[in-house]
């Protein structure tokens, strides 16, 4: 599918993979807008052909509101990618007690609930557009993680949550094909995103030694390529697709 004179969302588009990614559809023409939260968007820089949005992933009215503007466009909307997501750590029984049931909750509440609203209020637009060949209309790029096959101790809640997008990716694709609506998850391994921006070389260096081949960190512009290539491929769909360097994680 072509995004050249049509509209994508990306959602956390203003840093890391969604920054990445939109900068990536801008350039191939799309009328790209960014939802993520304000304080993020003060921070990113202005790019053109990338409107950014403030939204809450995990509020559905501030997903429609959203959703309507990128529909507005002129454009039809046609592509949606999934990267706001949220990766905080808690042991389920640790020095401070058990695992705290609020937290666990609003880790699946951002990262599947909120993929979850975001694809199902963007489909609702994306099904109302004329169909191109094949009766195709559109495709939903999702974020899991290698954590959703082999999370690490203290990722009970992270783990959980990309393990739902996981499981969502086959059923969505069934549910949105009578719409002509692709679905396919992206599960990056270790990459260099603003959530390793605080941490030593020394343990970057080690993160980086446990990968096969090429032995090195991930790139946001490698995880934004790998998006691209995904939509241009009409027959990819169902699909969970793992980007890690053949990276198997240790417990810990």
């Amino acid at each position: 599918m072509q995004v050249t004179d049509t509209a994508a969302i990306v959602t956390g588009g203003a840093s890391g993979l969604g920054a990445a990614t939109a900068a990536a559809l801008a350039k191939a023409g799309a009328k790209v807008f960014a939802f993520d939260l304000p304080s993020s968007i003060d921070a990113a820089p202005s790019v053109d052909a990338i409107t950014y949005v403030p939204v809450d992933v995990t509020d559905a009215e501030q997903v429609r509101a959203g959703v309507e503007i990128a529909a507005d466009a002129g454009v039809p909307l046609r592509t949606v990618v999934n990267c706001a997501g949220i990766g905080p750590s808690q042991r389920i029984l640790g020095r401070k007690g058990p695992h705290d049931l609020a937290f666990f909750a609003k880790v699946l509440q951002v990262n599947l609930a909120g993929t979850f609203n975001v694809m199902t209020l963007a489909a609702e637009k994306i099904a109302a557009t004329e169909p191109l060949e094949h009766d195709a209309r559109g495709v939903v790029i999702n974020t899991a993680s290698v954590a959703a096959f082999d999370g690490q101790v203290g990722q009970a809640a992270y783990a959980a949550s990309k393990g739902g997008v996981v499981g969502l990716t086959l059923p969505a694709a069934r549910d949105l094909a009578q719409y002509g609506i692709r679905v396919l998850t992206i599960a990056p391994g270790i990459v260099e995103t603003p959530m390793l921006a605080t941490v030593s070389e020394e343990f970057r260096a080690g993160l980086a030694a446990g990968v096969p081949f090429p032995q090195r960190l991930g790139r946001p512009d490698e995880y934004a390529q790998l998006a691209m290539s995904l939509i241009d491929h009409d027959y990819l769909n169902g699909e969970v697709i793992r980007m890690d360097g053949a990276l198997r994680m240790a417990p810990r």
